[in-house]
């Protein structure tokens, strides 16, 4: 099992949060290309005053701290590398329209936009906490992106592994 994605945030469904602001809520799938990608739950994207509001409403997920990033392309899809299928590389890297060229926190304007605060899943595989992207303030933003659920953690910086060392 390589990671968990939801694809197409562009066809989520539209509806209106009330107080916070209009939202959409996607599908999420772990991804397992040998198995069949399975059904984990959803992620609610908010508008707020402070900035972009993931809500997880997931289970069955690895304990522990995962890094959440917003990737490029709007597909979960696997493709190959180094002559290998790999699950869901077909969403590209982490969002960077700002050319940052490095990963960071989600409140460092330095880093890719699609830089995300990591996802605590508890011990009993559910991930229900919001988390706060302070780069992001619209909907908009975020369509046409997937959202990935790496599954290691994530240091937020390129050392000593690229891209936070959250893998697959």
């Amino acid at each position: 099992i390589s990671g968990i994605c939801a694809a197409g945030v562009a066809n989520a469904h539209d509806h209106m949060a009330k107080p916070a602001g209009p939202s959409i809520e996607v599908k999420v799938q772990q991804l397992d290309p040998a198995n069949g990608n399975k059904d984990v739950g959803t992620v609610t994207i908010t508008e707020s005053n402070y900035g972009l509001v993931f809500t997880p409403n997931l289970q069955g997920l690895a304990e522990g701290l995962h890094g959440f990033h917003i990737h490029e392309n709007p597909s979960c899809d696997p493709k190959e590398k180094d002559g290998k299928l790999t699950a869901g590389l077909a969403a590209g890297g982490h969002w960077d329209p700002k050319g940052a060229k490095q990963h960071g926190y989600p409140w460092q304007d330095d880093a890719h936009l699609g830089d995300l605060p990591a996802l605590t899943v508890l011990h009993d595989g559910t991930a229900t906490n919001p988390v706060l992207a302070p780069r992001l303030k619209k909907l908009d933003e975020v369509r046409g992106h997937s959202i990935m659920i790496h599954a290691g953690g994530d240091n937020h910086s390129d050392h000593p592994a690229p891209l936070g060392g959250g893998g697959p």
